[in-house]
């Protein structure tokens, strides 16, 4: 059931996703194919265009307590509300492998989505799982961790994930 991550350079990183208009049998396994994708990777998040599906469905653990870790699959994700205070923390990503970078996020946000039942909910996330939700709901909008770096660390993880690219091409 695992699903292949489609990394730096796919074109279905770079779109905005599509709303989902109905909780299916489809959905539901999408769903159920994303979290195994996730846990196996390992992650703490993933983003529907990440495994090539341009859907706005990401996943989210909520606290970061290895030993109980809570994923949570949120469809049609929003942000309704963010503090003014921002926090710059490292970041990585299953679909940018092997970099990181320290991305400025808003510390607090009240979101909106709704769970695989059908059930709207909104709620408040702080600290890292709002972080969490920022990222991957990115994702459902084109936006890479990779973009919001400084202009300087940016340009030169750029330039890295393009060699790597070319490098890849080069061996096929």
């Amino acid at each position: 059931m695992t699903k292949r991550i489609y990394t730096y350079g796919a074109s279905v990183l770079r779109e905005k996703a599509l709303p989902i208009e109905a909780i299916t049998a489809e959905i539901r396994e999408l769903a159920a194919s994303m979290m195994d994708t996730m846990l196996k990777a390992p992650g703490i998040g993933l983003a529907a265009p990440q495994v090539g599906v341009s859907l706005r469905m990401i996943i989210v653990t909520y606290g970061i307590d290895v030993e109980k870790p809570d994923p949570r699959v949120i469809i049609n994700p929003e942000i309704i509300w963010h503090s003014d205070e921002m926090e710059s923390a490292e970041e990585g990503c299953l679909s940018v492998p092997d970099e990181t970078g320290f991305v400025p996020r808003w510390s607090e946000i009240r979101i909106r989505g709704m769970t695989l039942d059908g059930d709207e909910f909104e709620e408040l996330l702080i600290g890292w799982t709002a972080r969490i939700f920022q990222h991957e709901t990115d994702h459902l909008d084109g936006i890479l961790f990779v973009d919001r770096l400084s202009f300087l660390k940016r340009d030169m993880v750029k330039r890295r994930l393009k060699k790597r690219l070319k490098s890849e091409v080069n061996i096929l």
